[in-house]
């Protein structure tokens, strides 16, 4: 491990709720969940007022629903989210060069490529933070500083929420000693069982294994992991070029889907969005590939690789179709996804004339598919919309041909609420976002 605590990790606290309380204000203080729409749905996020009330991350919908039935359920919106990680991700990149993102919200930071003293890292993080919370207009983020990426990562979970947590050299063991197995990364349910079940409930606890018995128990690779991680040993180094192995994107119906034209529909737009993404990043595919989950929950991955690398919409549309017309959809999907894989830097053409390149299935196209997860579009709840009278405002529900909006935006304080026919043409959903105070403030050399 480092002799100095160099290694900082951020997590961004209930990110995706939090962005939708700073532009909401009429939400803030409120149980705030995004996601678990429909019978099907999951929760995302939860802020931490819905949390008091028990929900959580991956909880179902309807478990979320009857725990804190007067949260606001929000579906997602995504490009809001990218746009202030986009901005959080930046002025890490000003601390130092060595970043490395792990999703939206969270990242590592390698300090010693930076000019910070680490002798006063506790007041660098203070102004870190403060500058985020400005950038963003309103996030906060927990920190935690310590000899290495586990101990970092734990220390930032030990600082929720929205505090700073520093385990200089030597701290390290008492530290992690009382907290339980399932503090350490990568320890889920099914881990923690096993090993409660041979009596070690605590980072100290193992210890007292051998790690021939927790490689008995977990496998090679897990049981020799974990040893180690129970002594804190990980000289793991912070990796500013964490390429994305893939892009992918899905949909889980809040009914089964049985028409193949819908799931082409489907797949069409979701290849967009991937494909999107994949030039965002700069990267062509060789490979398509198509996720099914049936109705009785069997999940089919399908997968063909082209005869060179491409980034195009109509390319990938007509693979995945073809993909799909080898599955049996007639007794019902519930989950329908298309991903990108074995990434490359240039375009390459397709070697083999045999290659598929026509054009994708014309099909029809829904503007609000009855998705069940957060991603979703049109007049969904927590959707931005502009009333060509009454200005800026997201949907507060919808149904029945008519569609409520609160207006107000992150700079107006708690607005009205109005409904509207669902085909008022004054009523559309909003094309962009307004800026944040980073959006100019700093510059993201990176794609987003």
């Amino acid at each position: 491990m480092r002799s100095a605590p160099s290694i900082l990790h951020l997590d961004l606290d209930a990110f995706y709720a939090a962005v939708e309380q700073r532009d909401k204000p009429s939400l803030r203080g409120k149980p705030v969940v995004v996601g678990g729409a429909g019978p099907r749905g999951v929760v995302a996020t939860a802020s931490y007022e819905a949390r008091q009330f028990g929900v959580r991350s991956a909880m179902p919908g309807t478990e979320a629903r009857r725990r804190c039935p007067h949260a606001a359920f929000l579906g997602g919106r995504f490009g809001a989210y990218r746009q202030s990680s986009r901005i959080v991700m930046a002025l890490l990149r000003t601390v130092s060069p060595l970043v490395e993102p792990l999703s939206l919200d969270e990242a590592y930071v390698d300090l010693s490529a930076s000019d910070w003293d680490l002798d006063r890292v506790e007041e660098h993080v203070a102004e870190l933070r403060a500058e985020l919370t400005r950038l963003t207009d309103g996030l906060q983020a927990s920190v935690g500083v310590a000899t290495s990426k586990f101990l970092a990562k734990v220390s930032s979970e030990a600082a929720k929420p929205n505090g700073v947590r520093v385990v200089r050299p030597g701290e390290e063991l008492d530290f992690i000693a009382p907290l339980p197995v399932r503090a350490i990364p990568g320890v889920g349910p099914v881990t923690e069982n096993r090993l409660l079940t041979l009596g070690l409930a605590t980072v100290e606890d193992l210890r007292s294994a051998s790690a021939r018995e927790l490689v008995r128990e977990l496998g090679e690779a897990s049981g020799r992991a974990l040893s180690e991680l129970a002594w804190a040993r990980d000289v793991r180094e912070v990796e500013a070029e964490r390429e994305a192995k893939s892009i992918s994107t899905e949909d889980t119906f809040a009914t089964d889907i049985i028409d193949r034209s819908q799931l082409l529909s489907i797949l069409r737009r979701d290849a967009t969005q991937v494909a999107a993404r994949m030039t965002a990043s700069g990267v062509f595919a060789r490979t398509v590939t198509i996720k099914v989950r049936l109705a009785d929950f069997t999940t089919i991955t399908k997968a063909r690789s082209l005869g060179g690398a491409t980034d195009s919409v109509d390319v990938m549309s007509a693979v995945a179709s073809e993909l799909l017309e080898e599955v049996d959809v007639r007794d019902g999907v519930r989950l329908l996804g298309i991903g990108a894989t074995n990434f490359t830097t240039a375009a390459q053409e397709q070697l083999f004339d045999d290659e598929p390149q026509r054009p994708a299935v014309e099909v029809h196209t829904q503007s609000d598919l009855p998705a069940a997860g957060v991603r979703r579009q049109g007049y969904f709840p927590g959707a931005d919309v502009v009333h060509d009278d009454h200005g800026r405002g997201w949907v507060w529900g919808s149904g029945l041909g008519r569609v409520t909006v609160r207006f107000e935006t992150r700079q107006t304080g708690p607005g009205p609420v109005r409904t509207f026919n669902l085909d008022d043409a004054a009523l559309r959903v909003a094309a962009d976002l307004p800026d944040l105070p980073g959006s100019t403030a700093v510059s993201d050399p990176s794609p987003g």
